[in-house]
């Protein structure tokens, strides 16, 4: 079971908000807040996919790019010793440093 939808490269995560009765989500990964809520999962999915939709076409007649979720570029600072053995790990197992990070990461999130 999951509490993520995905529409057109965007995902949100959705709550249930007892208090109001109505399910609510935003679209994960912008800066721009876009909500939208449904009082049943046809409907939050339905609303959900409305938001997404919206949203790039409000870009669109605004003239800017919607944001994109991930760019795939990750910055990360780790101390010097691990990068070096981590860089090492790689050589020795033919790879490159990204992909030895990309498969450590992926193993991560399974």
């Amino acid at each position: 079971m999951s509490n993520v939808m995905s529409h057109k490269g965007y995902s949100a995560a959705v709550e249930f908000d007892g208090e109001d009765g109505i399910f609510t989500g935003r679209i994960a990964g912008i800066r721009d807040g876009v909500g939208f809520h449904g009082e049943s999962v046809s409907e939050l999915r339905a609303a959900f996919q409305e938001a997404v939709d919206d949203y790039l076409v409000t870009c669109a007649r605004l003239g800017r790019k919607p944001q994109k979720p991930y760019s795939g570029k990750l910055m990360l600072r780790v101390r010097p010793e691990l990068h070096q053995a981590l860089a090492l790990k790689a050589e020795l197992a033919g790879k490159s440093l990204n992909q030895l990070g990309e498969e450590a990461l992926a193993a991560a999130v399974v």
